[in-house]
């Protein structure tokens, strides 16, 4: 039978970790389970080599205890039948004295380390956390880093217009190269989204993503932030930092609104983007790194170039690669697959309306739709993302109506509805009246969900009844009796 083993960890929340003891004696058995179940850990037993290699083929483990000296199979014969396929799971090698040659050489077959009978108690128990710790973050990293990749991969750039498709070409074919790439386009267009995307697909994917927002960043915290300092650089440095740069060596760093940026740092950072080179506030030692320069804005660089605004000779520098993504209201054929993916996305995050393969079952209504596509978005794709995730959270039935979508959004495009049971609200409306007309909807759609029941409302909005019931007349709002349904 093929060696199946189980590589994830198997740690729970109710344990410090699971941990197998493989030894043939079973006082050394019983005696590490009474250590390792006063520290907190869960324990399995095996009391020889085969019984060892069965449990880790059925179960995952955080460590293993493994016994060097077996009658049925030696350690030495277990730990190479795991390692050959398990190499994740950390194994600790229990020898007798005098066999510490036969441990050492377990070492180069994959164990993690090994300790002597009879061992100090103290001494294993800080060794097996330290393992399992750094056992759990190489596995969260990695966990997060294809997360990262999945979530960031090319399929979830949405769109199947030809600016799209030919903007896609480009991005596949700069992700794997060293290249620098400017970023243009609109706010709200997605542009970080883009940025993260050539990173997950490029060679740099495993490291570090940086993402710099050049515009929320004081001038005063702007230096210190990118390139680091050390204690005593400055007043409030009570401690040495690494900047933005040092964390990203190795892996991609990403300059989100870069035209926001002022004449003196821009002459900093053209000096790094050249040299790849930077020196910490308050150290005269530069530091050399290794990192990939994306940049983003929703300016004109090269008008803010002619007004001397922007360094000409950081534009050509960052300007290897431009990829321009284009506004929403240039690619509308693209707004129904945006919808389906935005609706999955927000139904799952509010655990309602998905279908048994995880899919929205939410759908805009037709005379919806068409104000959708009508509409110019001139918050991009950012808008449509807040106007369809406002439709999952107001949403009581599969087919989202008209009058859901967003006061502001109808007024644009002229459309008025027939709200609850209230008058029109005209385009022009005060916030005074729109608040109202928002908090009138609100109360009708729960009193609907709730048969009527004004005391299951009141409930589920966590308002005091009469507190609803003073709302229920001061927006004048009908109450159906249960049968009127």
């Amino acid at each position: 039978m093929p060696l199946e083993m189980t590589i994830p960890l198997a740690t729970t929340r109710d344990t410090k970790g699971n941990i197998l003891v493989v030894d043939d004696e079973a006082d050394i058995r019983e005696g590490l389970q009474d250590l390792l179940l006063s520290e907190g850990y869960a324990v399995d037993l095996a009391q020889n080599g085969t019984e060892g290699i069965h449990k880790m083929e059925t179960r995952g483990y955080d460590l293993v205890l493994l016994d060097l000296m077996m009658p049925d199979r030696s350690g030495m014969e277990v730990l190479q039948e795991v390692r050959g396929r398990d190499r994740e799971t950390p194994i600790f090698l229990i020898t007798a004295y005098g066999s510490v040659d036969a441990a050492v050489e377990a070492l180069k077959l994959g164990a993690n380390d090994y300790f002597s009978k009879p061992w100090d108690n103290d001494k294993l128990i800080i060794e097996i956390e330290r393992m399992i710790a750094r056992r759990r973050l190489e596995y969260e990293n990695t966990y997060l880093k294809r997360a990262f990749k999945q979530r960031y991969s090319f399929p979830n750039i949405i769109g199947k217009s030809e600016r799209m498709v030919r903007m896609l070409d480009l991005v596949a074919q700069v992700a794997t190269s060293r290249s620098t790439i400017l970023i243009t386009g609109e706010t709200g267009t997605g542009k970080e989204l883009v940025a993260k995307a050539i990173h997950a697909n490029s060679t740099r994917a495993d490291k570090m993503f940086v993402a710099v927002n050049s515009g929320s960043l004081p001038p005063e915290l702007l230096e210190s932030t990118l390139f680091g300092h050390l204690k005593g650089a400055f007043t409030s440095a009570v401690q040495t930092k690494k900047g933005y740069f040092e964390v990203a060596d190795g892996g991609t760093i990403f300059f989100d609104e870069i035209g926001t940026i002022g004449p003196e740092m821009q002459i900093k950072l053209l000096r790094v983007f050249e040299d790849r080179e930077f020196t910490p506030l308050g150290s005269t030692d530069p530091i050399k790194v290794d990192v990939r320069i994306l940049a983003a804005t929703n300016a004109d660089l090269h008008e803010l170039v002619r007004q001397g605004k922007f360094r000409e000779d950081l534009y050509y520098r960052l300007n290897v690669i431009q990829i321009g993504l284009p506004a929403l209201r240039e690619r509308k054929e693209d707004i129904p697959a945006l919808v389906d993916h935005f609706f999955t996305q927000y139904c799952r995050d509010n655990g309602k309306f998905l279908d048994p393969a995880g899919k929205s079952m939410l759908h805009f209504a037709g005379d919806a739709m068409q104000v959708l596509m009508e509409h110019n978005w001139p918050g991009n794709v950012r808008e449509l993302e807040n106007v369809v995730e406002r439709a999952v959270v107001l949403a009581s039935s599969a087919e989202v109506p008209l009058d859901v979508l967003p006061e502001a959004l109808l007024a644009a495009n002229g459309v008025r509805v027939q709200r609850g049971d209230g008058a029109p609200l005209a385009a022009n409306a005060s916030l005074f009246e729109i608040v109202n007309d928002y908090e009138r909807r609100i109360i009708l759609e729960r009193l609907e969900q709730c048969s009527w029941s004004q005391t299951e409302a009141a409930e589920s909005l966590s308002v005091p009844l009469s507190t609803l019931n003073q709302k229920i007349k001061r927006l004048d709002i009908k109450i159906r009796k249960k049968s009127e349904g």
